[in-house]
């Protein structure tokens, strides 16, 4: 049940708008794409549902910030902890827009809000700063306290969330997001990988 939670709130998170039909960045086209590894967080994490279909058909392929947008993700599951990683990989115009858009899209379902406010992280080991917050979700009267990640550059997006069916409603404030930020990095350097 938390995994369907996740799915159904970071889908819902995708955030694309409807509209606007500019052709996108030049710079010869994407760089990244998004994959869907067998494993993430160097083996913590095993694939127990690839979502892409799912996920596609969920998403607009052409929106005022994004285009030709390809979907992909998967839900994972250690011990009792599920994440699901799901990006989009295309022409995205502002990396920042793509995250606000994700961010909110998250609490838009009436059955989620935001319990730690999200801010930027920069991993331990070094690069790219991540967009990282706490939710919570109610579902059948249960509250689901669900950490989240966020990236985007101009070519790739990704959020990753996570629940732990062992303790579904522990105090928010507890999570330890730099800790969640270092994790979600190493996703993203799994999951990203060079077109071509």
């Amino acid at each position: 049940m938390a995994g369907m939670v996740v799915i159904g709130t970071v889908v819902s998170a995708t955030g694309i708008r409807g509209g606007g039909s500019s052709s996108g960045g030049s710079d010869g086209g994407p760089k990244y794409r998004i994959t869907v590894p067998q494993t993430l967080a160097g083996g913590e994490y095993k694939l127990a549902k690839d979502i892409s279909q799912q996920a596609s058909e969920a998403v607009p392929h052409d929106g005022a910030n994004e285009h030709n947008i390809k979907a992909a993700g998967g839900q994972y599951s250690s011990g009792t902890k599920s994440l699901v990683m799901l990006g989009l990989y295309g022409v995205i115009d502002d990396p920042e827009t793509a995250i606000e858009h994700s961010i909110n899209g998250m609490t838009r379902d009436g059955k989620t809000e935001v319990a730690v406010a999200d801010k930027e992280f920069t991993p331990s080991g070094g690069g790219d700063p991540l967009t990282c917050g706490v939710d919570v979700r109610t579902e059948m009267g249960q509250k689901v306290t669900l950490p989240f990640c966020i990236w985007a550059d101009s070519s790739a997006s990704a959020n990753v969330a996570e629940t732990d069916a062992s303790e579904l409603s522990k105090d928010p404030r507890s999570v330890d997001l730099q800790e969640f930020a270092d994790k979600a990095a190493k996703i993203r350097s799994e999951v990203r990988k060079p077109v071509g």
